[in-house]
């Protein structure tokens, strides 16, 4: 059926190229609406849990301890050697085997959550069981309250084809582990695709973490140069 349109040789082509050269929605930071570059800086609004999008200009003027907005940490360790046995993992009561933890600054405790097909969830903590684990992982101390955490991966240690990892990273990563797990999540399994875009995450962490670990190792070596 002749619908009118009509185009010039190659003009399909040409519409093509064209659509590819379409620029995307250009992300723009929320506090003062500057075009932002793709690896920007975040904010979270503490009282909310809320991140931001931010330049990094904005970014800078909540470095330091801010109490309505902070700067999220872009900090990203690896820790291998972090010390959490079965039983220890089992009394903080996270109902499957991954989740993050922080130091909650308004609410004055270590909070735990979870990811869940609903978004992330709070689990109950027992103070005294933290308290264990952050007396042998002296690391923990260092933890910057609301914008760093500690992610624990446990999926593949229980069942038994690889060990447990432990990360402490910026708040933004564990939240972008929550969304994926929302968003892929279908039936009561989650399916196979959600559980592919756990691996490719936890695989992103390791080389990122292995090429900071890098960078540490190569100032090091050039301070005692």
């Amino acid at each position: 059926m002749d619908d009118g349109l009509v185009l010039a040789p190659g003009g399909g082509f040409n519409a093509l190229r064209q659509f590819a050269r379409r620029e995307r929605p250009v992300e723009k930071c929320e506090m003062c609406a500057i075009a932002l570059r793709p690896d920007h800086p975040h904010l979270i609004e503490v009282a909310r849990r809320k991140l931001m999008c931010a330049c990094d200009a904005c970014a800078l003027l909540f470095s330091g301890q801010g109490t309505k907005y902070k700067r999220v940490s872009r900090r990203l360790i690896a820790m291998p050697n972090f010390h959490l046995t079965d039983e220890e993992w089992n009394d903080l009561m996270v109902p499957i085997n991954i989740a993050f933890f922080f130091k909650g600054s308004l609410e004055q405790r270590i909070i735990a959550m979870y990811p869940s097909p609903a978004g992330a969830t709070e689990s109950l903590l027992e103070l005294e069981s933290w308290n264990e684990i952050a007396k042998r992982n002296p690391v923990l101390d260092s933890m910057e309250a609301d914008v760093e955490a500690l992610l624990v991966n446990r999926l593949g240690y229980a069942r038994g084809y690889s060990a447990p990892e432990y990360y402490l990273l910026p708040i933004d990563e564990c939240y972008k582990l929550v969304g994926l797990i929302r968003a892929h999540w279908k039936g009561l399994s989650g399916g196979s695709e959600v559980w592919q875009q756990v691996g490719e995450f936890f695989r992103n962490l390791r080389e990122r973490s292995a090429e900071s670990s890098g960078s540490r190792v190569e100032l090091r070596e050039e301070s005692h140069a």
